[in-house]
């Protein structure tokens, strides 16, 4: 059995900070992005966490992200707003579209703010707890690239398209459901090819449908559309799969 080092959850957030910063992003966006990834670690969430660095590292190198992130307001009313995030940071978007649309809600009763040129936000949940954590209600949904396919279907047409809400409860903590409309994700591939293991049949299928288990051929295989998530209750209709399908 491998060793296991146990690193303090600060200096794994301060790490986060400062690759960040690094890559140009202001300091107070960076601690934001941290945050956001720190969480999910913390919840037990391990495909969305500091495991997720490089990811970003990745697609700001590539341009794919900006790391200084510029919002927009398009359109505006009392209750709602469109946002352009110009393809800044995911987790600095969407924080400040969840803060926006807190500060309506708490006006005028409600608040909803839609984005457009956003880029990948870490968990979902995150956001609606926000809203959670101060009293309120929270919604938070995101469309993604195709990645699943429809039931019965080989060709990866939807994304794995989260739903999140919170709402306070009369617990020492908020209600929160978080998940992605697939049956798994693609965070979770990449924590079995870390951790060597095959993925569990029943997850992914080749473009002939059929099913995939190694890790590192699934993720090679996503590059170029060869592979598919399986949508929330898998193949078919005897599990219901066409429910994943249709909330997708």
């Amino acid at each position: 059995m491998a060793d296991i080092t146990y690193v303090p959850v600060d200096v794994i957030q301060q790490f986060m900070i400062d690759v960040f910063e690094a890559l140009g992003t202001p300091p107070q966006d960076a601690r934001i992005c941290a945050e956001v990834l720190i969480t999910s670690d913390l919840r037990g969430i391990e495909s969305h966490g500091v495991g997720r660095l490089k990811y970003y590292y990745v697609r700001i190198k590539r341009g794919q992200h900006r790391p200084t992130t510029e919002i927009e307001v398009v359109k505006e009313t009392e209750t709602t707003a469109v946002l352009d995030g110009h393809h800044g940071m995911g987790h600095v978007i969407a924080h400040r579209a969840m803060r926006l649309a807190m500060d309506k809600a708490r006006r005028y009763g409600l608040g909803a703010v839609a984005v457009r040129n956003g880029t990948h936000f870490g968990i979902a949940g995150y956001y609606p707890l926000m809203a959670a954590q101060e009293g309120l209600i929270g919604l938070a949904v995101t469309n993604a690239r195709p990645s699943v396919v429809p039931t019965f279907g080989s060709e990866p047409m939807l994304g794995t398209n989260p739903i999140a809400f919170a709402a306070p409860s009369d617990m020492d903590y908020p209600f929160c459901f978080d998940a992605a409309t697939s049956i798994a994700q693609r965070g979770k591939i990449e924590v079995a090819a870390r951790a060597e293991k095959p993925v569990p049949p029943g997850w992914v299928v080749d473009a002939e449908g059929q099913p995939l288990t190694d890790p590192d051929q699934i993720l090679s295989a996503f590059g170029h559309a060869a592979a598919s998530l399986l949508p929330l209750g898998g193949a078919g209709e005897l599990y219901a799969g066409y429910k994943g399908y249709d909330l997708g």
